[in-house]
């Protein structure tokens, strides 16, 4: 009988790789924190009819790459494919949102049918953070600083560029879609296959064109700067003093579009060379009319997403991921006989009772000294604690250091824990 696979795309995480994730995850947590984040937790399956409203039904998501499906009930069902739109039905659906500020964040699984690559799979991770009710530039740039503080903590910082642009408002870019439209249609010869699906559904895309002639084509059309209504200017360049302020370095680039149809005024990427054509790690922007547009109050809103396996991706390529993350414990605890291995899982209770936060880990393969102490060693730890016939009757465990020139000791049992005080103070 053949073996089953996962679906392609959708990858396990496997016990040598989930440090790596536990490092990244621990780290965003703590810098969310600094700055009063909140955690949010949202099913990975919606209304298919969220997505729609909130996304676009002419976006590449929406009519490519969602997972939708009918339940029992004949009820559209998709997974989430990117977690903004979730966050805010969410908030809406329990109050969250009228007259009141709200600093969140959250983590998990997204899906996209694409086509698998490295970096970028069918089912990826999220690390999002969503703020509601605050309209100035203010927050913009709070997001952005956090972001780069994450970068500093990791030591990405030197290896992304923060690229920058304003949207402006619905009324400032549908006219200005209306002029590129014009513009590009009388060059259409001149676009890829790919520009040229999207200029009758989402034009504003082809900005973000890789095509080199395309680009070469956008450099004769309308500039976006030049419709911009004044009160999304005035925000953008209170923003960028801001910025500035931080002395966080940034690029304007004026062709800097979101493939989601929310977006308006401030957008931004962290961008980097290190991982190819998969150059993003983490975008956002402001979606102030997307609250509305699914059933609540007028909301100011911004926030911005990290694709969790490209920076897992970038910490491997840079080598930025702590050498000892592999370690699975501090102390490791071997024993020979039936009333030792007894004696160990007691030894092994009485130390983590003593100890906030210490790794103990028991060796119950039933074994002799010498292939538990290889185990010992493999693990990391820094001590192991033998318990053999001798020491069990002398009520008594063996010390033995794995690290370093110290020499082993016999220690009582009921004063292992004050043992090991002395050495963690010496």
């Amino acid at each position: 009988m053949a073996k089953i696979k996962a679906i392609r795309g959708m990858n396990d995480i496997l016990p040598a790789e989930t440090s790596s994730w536990q490092y990244l995850e621990e780290t965003v947590l703590r810098v969310l924190k600094g700055y009063g984040y909140q955690q949010i937790r949202m099913p990975i399956v919606e209304y298919t009819d969220l997505f729609k409203r909130s996304i676009g039904e002419v976006t590449d998501i929406v009519e490519k790459e969602m997972y939708t499906f009918e339940d029992r009930n004949g009820e559209s069902l998709t997974l989430r494919p990117e977690g903004t739109a979730c966050c805010v039905r969410a908030c809406e659906e329990h109050g969250l949102l009228y007259n009141q500020v709200q600093r969140l964040w959250y983590n998990g699984p997204m899906f996209r049918y694409e086509r698998p690559q490295k970096g970028r799979y069918r089912q990826f991770h999220q690390i999002g953070v969503e703020t509601f009710g605050m309209a100035g530039p203010d927050i913009d740039a709070e997001l952005i600083m956090l972001s780069a503080r994450l970068w500093r903590e990791l030591g990405l910082l030197d290896h992304v560029t923060l690229e920058i642009n304003s949207l402006g408002s619905a009324e400032a870019r549908a006219r200005y879609r209306d002029d590129l439209v014009t513009f590009l249609e009388k060059h259409i010869d001149r676009l890829d296959k790919d520009s040229q699906r999207r200029l009758s559904s989402n034009p504003l895309r082809i900005l973000d064109s890789k095509n080199p002639d395309t680009q070469a084509l956008l450099d004769e059309a309308p500039n976006f700067k030049d419709y911009l209504d004044q009160e999304s200017a005035d925000h953008f360049q209170q923003l960028l003093a801001r910025l500035d302020a931080a002395g966080i370095a940034y690029q304007v680039n004026p062709r800097l579009v979101r493939g989601l149809d929310y977006y308006s005024k401030t957008v931004f990427e962290w961008v980097t060379a290190e991982l190819g054509a998969q150059g993003t790690v983490c975008a956002g922007g402001r979606y102030d009319g997307l609250v509305e547009q699914l059933g609540g109050k007028p909301t100011p809103a911004v926030g911005f997403a990290m694709g969790v396996e490209r920076l897992i991706l970038m910490l491997q390529t840079l080598q930025c991921i702590p050498d000892n993350l592999s370690k699975t414990a501090d102390i490791y605890v071997a024993s020979a006989g039936e009333g030792a291995s007894s004696a160990a899982l007691q030894v092994a209770e009485t130390l983590r009772s003593g100890f906030e936060n210490l790794r103990v880990q028991v060796d119950c393969t039933g074994g002799g000294f010498k292939g538990q102490l290889k185990r010992a060693d493999k693990s990391g730890a820094d001590y192991a604690l033998l318990i053999g016939e001798e020491e069990l009757a002398q009520s008594e465990v063996t010390v033995k250091p794995l690290r370093g020139g110290a020499e082993q000791a016999r220690v009582k049992s009921d004063g292992l824990v004050e043992h090991f005080k002395k050495l963690t103070t010496h």
